[in-house]
């Protein structure tokens, strides 16, 4: 609606939630009413910094008339405030991943239906405009094979090198390739891994995870990741088809066919754009095809979940709804 002013407000003032909070107070459109998190001073030290507030919990900020609330918190701290929201009917934006389990992203979906309630998630990759133009590369192709990693540093929040708090690399971090591998090759439906254990005392997330995925097309692919690398190396996905091969990340794409090589870098900023396109539907608007939704979203969730088991137990793991 023109002139319309959307009021929001946002939970968790870590590294994500902070960017978010900068974001959202940088629209014409939108006042960021208050900011909150269990730790009082970071969300008075946010608020100062974004000229807000900051509200004393969640039902003082859902009790400011909001049109939309962002939940920017660690895997391990989703549930409950899914549930507090969905009963008070106001639309939220999540970030990945919906939980550190499956059991509470499948009970938060099963909210969000039942209420029926506008939701987005933080896949942003999805808006990028390498990924559109991959896709459209792709389109004329029979996918044979895909290869996913996600080979970095460990985070430095205590919760990550916990398994039960972060869900483990692949469900926290390498989430982003794997709903990349179901838009661009499609659903996986099983899994067979291994895991390198970790050796780094205080943290049980591996050191390394790699898994063989079975494609719903006849298409086979690998994901692997490792978080004891000193920097980010790798962080994409490459797919070979009949006659054309991509590699995609977040910052270039790559294509090679007989016609030879084509290099792209994305003109989106796609962590302005994916805040942008929730706003857009709480004003009314359709949403943005790369918009993720919650349900969207739990079933990429689903996959990274299942790679995890098979790289955990060594077995093979059908994708869950599949």
């Amino acid at each position: 609606m023109p002139g319309m002013t959307l009021r929001v407000g946002l939970v968790g003032a870590g590294g994500v939630g902070a960017r978010h909070a900068r974001t959202l107070a940088g629209f014409p459109d939108v006042e960021l009413v208050a900011v909150t998190d269990p730790v009082a001073a970071a969300a008075q030290a946010l608020a100062a910094e974004v000229g807000t507030e900051a509200a004393a919990g969640l039902d003082d900020l859902l009790g400011r008339h909001l049109d939309g609330v962002w939940l920017c918190v660690p895997p391990f701290a989703h549930g409950e405030l899914e549930r507090t929201v969905a009963r008070a009917g106001v639309p939220f934006f999540v970030e990945k991943p919906l939980a550190a389990d499956l059991a509470v992203a499948e009970e938060v979906a099963d909210l969000v239906r039942q209420a029926s309630l506008p939701t987005a998630t933080g896949y942003h990759w999805r808006h990028l405009d390498t990924v559109d133009r991959a896709r459209t590369v792709l389109a004329g192709s029979t996918l044979r094979l895909l290869s996913a990693r996600w080979w970095g540093t460990t985070p430095p929040p205590a919760w990550w090198s916990r398994h039960d708090r972060s869900g483990g690399q692949v469900v926290e971090q390498a989430t982003h390739v794997l709903d990349l591998v179901r838009l661009l090759a499609g659903e996986v439906t099983e899994v067979v891994g291994a895991a390198a254990a970790s050796t780094t005392e205080g943290r049980d997330v591996p050191d390394a995870t790699a898994a063989v995925l079975r494609l719903a097309s006849g298409a086979v692919g690998t994901v692997s990741t490792s978080c004891v690398l000193p920097v980010l190396t790798a962080a994409g996905l490459e797919l070979a088809g009949d006659g054309v091969a991509v590699e995609l990340t977040e910052t270039a794409l790559r294509v090679r066919t007989r016609d030879g090589e084509e290099h792209v870098e994305p003109t989106v900023e796609a962590r302005t754009a994916v805040d942008r396109a929730f706003l857009d539907v709480l004003a009314g608007q359709p949403a943005a095809p790369g918009l993720v939704d919650v349900d969207e979203a739990l079933r990429t969730h689903r996959l990274a979940w299942a790679v995890a088991e098979a790289t955990r137990t060594g077995t093979v793991v059908r994708v869950a709804g599949r």
